[in-house]
């Protein structure tokens, strides 16, 4: 299964992810709710739309802006509905 792992503590894991681009997508409710902090970033991709992001903090580490996700991605883009993706500095493990 999936696992995105940050700072050695395992913060998403997923049977049901999506990848686009290289980046792994996990549904938003596998990622552990308490290490997310709402960021005011947001940046637009042409044909996914615009994303917004999170911020990690965990174990007295925060890690700014290293996950994204797009509420309202476009047609094109709508397997990303719903999940969130990670900075290189998370990893992802199959």
């Amino acid at each position: 299964m999936p696992k995105a792992i940050w700072n050695d503590e395992v913060i998403a894991e997923s049977d049901d992810t999506v990848v686009v681009e290289g980046n792994t997508y996990f549904p938003l409710a596998s990622v552990r709710e308490d290490v997310l902090v709402p960021s005011e970033t947001h940046t637009v991709c042409l044909w996914k739309g615009k994303a917004s992001y999170y911020s990690l903090q965990a174990g007295g580490h925060t890690a700014p802006d290293a996950a994204w996700f797009y509420p309202d991605p476009k047609p094109d883009a709508s397997a990303v509905r719903d999940r969130v993706a990670f900075r290189k500095d998370v990893r992802v493990e199959a």
